[in-house]
């Protein structure tokens, strides 16, 4: 990613100033590799992004103490520095199919996922993780835990195309869950999938969770999973 070195919002040139600081190799006692990863996407997308204000250099800063990393990915909580990113993710027909039933988020609609994320990781340690891979800015995709209904957690993701046949969606996903029921305590962790969506079955299958009911959707049946502690 290119940063503009003529940025006259002084939250941006703060943040690319903060990038330029970042040490190549961290004390891992002190930050962590993925830390650190995810500390410089944070940053070099609020830069690009010519926000104003410190606000959302804030949030950014904040976000890094929720960030998950496995072997290849870094997942780090969404940021209003990533609407555009997230708003052209999730409004791909591919992407949208199953995970809104095909419906088109509205920007406005982004917006408010956003913001209920961040409140969510502050309240709770939860919310809307953005998915990329360890060595590079591109967007793999996305993971989160929201409710469902009154039963609890779910756990959701979404995967850009041509992230698709690489194992991704089983470890970002498998990476949330750990952190639901490790981290958080939690007793359960949910999923709902549409019966037609066969590579989620598969993924959530393979993360060890039971099916325990079928309930209609738009699209036909969908099958709710748990899995315990």
């Amino acid at each position: 990613m290119n940063l503009d070195p003529h940025l006259r919002d002084s939250g941006a040139r703060a943040a690319v100033k903060l990038v330029r600081k970042l040490p190549v190799e961290p004390d891992p006692g002190l930050l962590p590799p993925g830390d650190l990863a995810a500390l410089r996407h944070l940053l070099m997308a609020y830069a690009a992004g010519g926000h104003r204000g410190s606000g959302d250099l804030a949030g950014i800063l904040a976000a890094v103490r929720h960030v998950l990393t496995t072997e290849r990915l870094v997942l780090r909580p969404v940021t209003a520095a990533d609407r555009a990113a997230l708003l052209a993710h999730w409004t791909a027909p591919d992407v949208r199919r199953f995970l809104f039933d095909g419906a088109v988020l509205s920007p406005a609609e982004i917006t408010e996922v956003i913001e209920d994320s961040a409140r969510d990781f502050a309240a709770a340690g939860y919310g809307l993780w953005l998915v990329r891979e360890a060595a590079g800015t591109d967007l793999v995709g996305t993971a989160g835990l929201r409710p469902l209904e009154d039963l609890g957690l779910e756990i959701f993701y979404s995967l850009a195309p041509g992230a698709w046949g690489n194992g991704y969606a089983i470890e970002a996903a498998r990476a949330v869950l750990e952190h639901a029921i490790g981290s958080l305590g939690l007793p359960e962790v949910l999923a709902e999938v549409d019966r037609g969506n066969a590579a989620s079955v598969a993924v959530i299958e393979r993360l060890g969770m039971t099916p325990f009911d079928v309930v209609d959707g738009l699209l036909g049946p969908m099958t709710r999973y748990r899995r315990t502690r």
